[in-house]
């Protein structure tokens, strides 16, 4: 048309005049860039991205200092810091990609020099670092510790931040790997831990930062451990697709090899497993003092961090495994937590009966039956064995692969401790990163020193684990289960002072978990058919088992712990008939396992010749039990004199102590059996002949409650008699 020819030769004119230095007048200057804008619209609107972009080139070099010029830049640079992909910003994009490099470098760098944002600043910056490799070597130190400075007067709580990203993730590479750089090994010591600290963190992140998360994920998208990096998860500051990082051990590894090698450690080529790497670092640490002060320095530089990396690595590993609910987000998938606790399968194997004294034609049966205990309980040492853990495949599936995590990491931090000089490093990065305050590795930490058996200081470090819990769990979304599971802490507390023979403790710990139990609903006494059945080549008394840290497996272990505490005290010299009537309750459990030390039971009581425990009726309800008691009172059976019957003249008290959380649970349970107490009571007791009419019509009735939940009975049992257990074992 006719005004755009008009606009061609103006133009040109224009430029020519410009080309020979002719000194032209504002006014023409102005409506010639005003032409040159409108010719640039038009093309620009028409999307004609080749004479768009020789018009923005025109424009740029000839009124480099205009507004107009830079509003259209700045809207051009925008598209490329851009993760969108409609049709305006590719359009964009591509017309920056007709620009000539010199000229696409120079318009970068102004409009960087326009950027007062510090965050806007670094990411024109990187444009131009990743475009233009060879401004690396001017630009990129001072770029990286620009984000870093601007990450202290920001004052960032946590090193998960947009300025420490863009310095880990695109910054650092860029400056290490270009071999132009020269760095001093005091820097790259540096920027390596700051790297670190990014990585494990932006790893091991807990659910309460996921409320940053955008939009709703399908459960697909959600992370298992090893690849959490595909959680939608939004750094404050960046974008979506800014803040995602795919790989984020690989990539820290990456920069550990870069470092290394640019200091000059002692490196192998090619890739290496962790093992082989911890491997490597032993033999290092074996003549490292023989080093002079440089090397001796450089390599324990190697050391530490190479080690370090390994722990953490192997440390998250075993924790997202047994936990990883720290790590989900809300609509992750449900999975079993796991809880590290000592075995004490065995508390049936005390089974020295004296078998000539009141054969009863039960305990002739129990003759025929295999003994519960094996060749390696009789062993009278586990000193000295190395620990093993149990677990239960279809509790975790990748049990092998967990338990070498567990390993190389505990391995590591007694590398990382086995040298005064690594010991003073390691503490000296882990005070700075305020490793005290991350509940994962606290987690891993009591795991690692209730294997070593330094119950003592599990204690103290459970008391720590208790107060980071008790702070996380207060943000934590509460799931199925989650109430058990934030007692980890309490849980363990109970295993290690039972180990220290702390049994009055290890009762107190085990009835305070009482209060979190959620019964499953199941049939009575079939509780011992879901329990993990793992064989060790072991001595049992020095395995650990990673049990579900759910009710329906953690009661059980409860009660064995319970039996084991006043086991002890039932069969010592001293009589202690309160003690054995706790034992009877309790081997209720797991019937018949524990037949064998209930017939050690019946034996004591006939040596003594009487048996006074009043809550006898109210929680044993096994019919073997009921037999075995009945048959006491016969001539047959030595008229052994029981006083089984509550002061109160009732079976079943009507009204009892508060109940916990199944109080009204267990109403609609007893509440029969109350009844017919109540009336058989009312009926007989005018015309019976006393006590021994009262005791037959107590069995009598005891038999028809041999069809309740034995776990209900046993939970009411641990609630109710709280203060009674504790006294006993005072």
């Amino acid at each position: 048309c006719t005004k755009c020819a008009q606009l061609h030769k103006c133009i040109w004119w224009f430029t020519e005049n410009v080309k020979t230095g002719t000194c032209l007048p504002l006014w023409l200057m102005f409506h010639c860039l005003v032409f040159q804008y409108e010719m640039y619209t038009i093309e620009r609107n028409a999307e004609r991205t080749a004479s768009a972009g020789r018009l923005l080139y025109d424009m740029f070099v000839n009124f480099p200092d205009q507004p107009v010029v830079w509003r259209e830049i700045n809207v051009i640079t925008s598209a490329l810091r851009n993760d969108s992909q409609d049709k305006q910003t590719q359009f964009l994009r591509g017309l920056f990609e007709t620009l000539p490099g010199r000229v696409q470098c120079e318009m970068l760098l102004k409009a960087t020099e326009q950027c007062f944002n510090t965050l806007e600043r670094a990411e024109m910056l990187l444009l131009l670092l990743r475009r233009f490799p060879e401004t690396v070597v001017q630009h990129g130190v001072g770029l990286g510790e620009t984000l870093l400075e601007a990450e202290n007067i920001e004052d960032q709580e946590s090193p998960v931040n947009c300025f420490r990203k863009l310095f880990v993730c695109d910054v650092l590479p860029l400056i290490i790997n270009n071999p132009d750089v020269r760095l001093p090994a005091s820097l790259l010591y540096k920027y390596l831990n700051k790297a670190a600290e990014f990585y494990i963190n932006y790893v091991t992140r807990s659910t309460q930062m996921e409320n940053q998360y955008q939009g709703s994920q399908d459960t697909s998208d959600l992370m298992s451990p090893s690849k959490r990096s595909s959680q939608k998860y939004v750094i404050e500051g960046l974008t979506e697709k800014s803040s995602q990082i795919t790989d984020p051990w690989e990539r820290l590894f990456k920069i550990l090899s870069v470092v290394g090698m640019r200091c000059e450690w002692q490196m192998d080529k090619g890739r290496r497993s962790f093992g082989d790497i911890l491997h490597r670092m032993k033999d290092l640490c074996r003549y490292i003092s023989n080093f002079d002060n440089e090397a001796h320095a450089k390599y324990k530089n190697q050391v530490v961090y190479s080690t370090m990396l390994v722990f953490f690595k192997n440390a998250f590993q075993y924790v997202s495994s047994i936990q990883a609910s720290l790590f989900q987000g809300p609509n992750a998938p449900n999975q079993v937590p796991l809880v590290l606790l000592e075995d004490v399968s065995s508390i049936y194997g005390d089974t020295d009966i004296d078998r000539s004294k009141h054969i009863h034609k039960k305990r002739k049966l129990a003759e025929g039956r295999e003994k519960t205990m094996s060749s390696d309980d009789e062993d009278p040492s586990g000193k000295g064995r190395s620990r093993h853990i149990t677990i239960n495949k279809t509790d975790l599936a990748n049990s092998v692969e967990v338990l070498e995590s567990f390993k190389l990491a505990r391995e590591s931090w007694e590398l990382l401790y086995s040298l005064e000089s690594l010991d003073k490093e390691f503490t000296r990065i882990c005070l700075s990163w305020k490793t005290d305050t991350w509940l994962w590795l606290r987690i891993f930490l009591t795991d690692m020193i209730i294997y070593q058996g330094q119950y003592k200081k599990a204690v103290t470090s459970l008391h720590h684990l208790a107060a980071l819990q008790g702070s996380h769990s207060q943000q934590q979304i509460t799931g199925q289960g989650s109430l058990l599971e934030n007692q980890r802490a309490l849980i363990q507390l109970a295993t290690c002072h039972f180990a220290l023979g702390e049994y009055r403790l290890t009762c107190e710990k085990v009835l305070d978990l009482m209060c979190y139990m959620v019964l499953p609903i199941q049939e009575g006494g079939k509780t011992q058919e879901e329990q993990p059945k793992v064989k060790s080549k072991f001595r049992k008394g020095s395995d650990l088992k990673l049990w579900p840290c759910t009710s329906k497996a953690i009661m059980p272990y409860c009660l064995h712990l319970l039996l084991a505490c006043f086991k002890l005290r039932a069969f010592t010299d001293n009589r202690d008939d309160m003690a054995l009537g706790h034992v009877i309750v309790l081997l209720q459990h797991e019937w018949p396992k524990g037949e064998n030390l209930f017939l050690k039971a019946i034996n004591k009581i006939c040596q003594q010749g009487n048996f006074q425990y009043e809550n006898f009726f109210n929680y044993v309800t096994n019919i073997d039990m009921l037999e075995e008691f009945a048959y006491l009172r016969t001539q047959e059976g030595g008229k052994i004199h029981l006083e089984l019957l509550p002061n109160q003249g009732m079976l079943i008290k009507t009204s009892s102590p508060p109940m916990g959380l199944l109080q009204q649970e267990f109403i609609p349970v007893l509440q029969p059996s109350i009844q017919t107490a109540d009336r058989h009571h009312t009926v007989t007791r005018g015309i019976t002949k006393g006590v021994k009419e009262d005791f037959r019509l107590a069995m009598e009735r005891q038999v028809s409650r041999c069809g309740e939940n034995l776990m209900v009975v046993l939970h009411r049992f641990c609630i109710n008699e709280k203060i009674l257990l504790l006294q006993t074992l005072a």
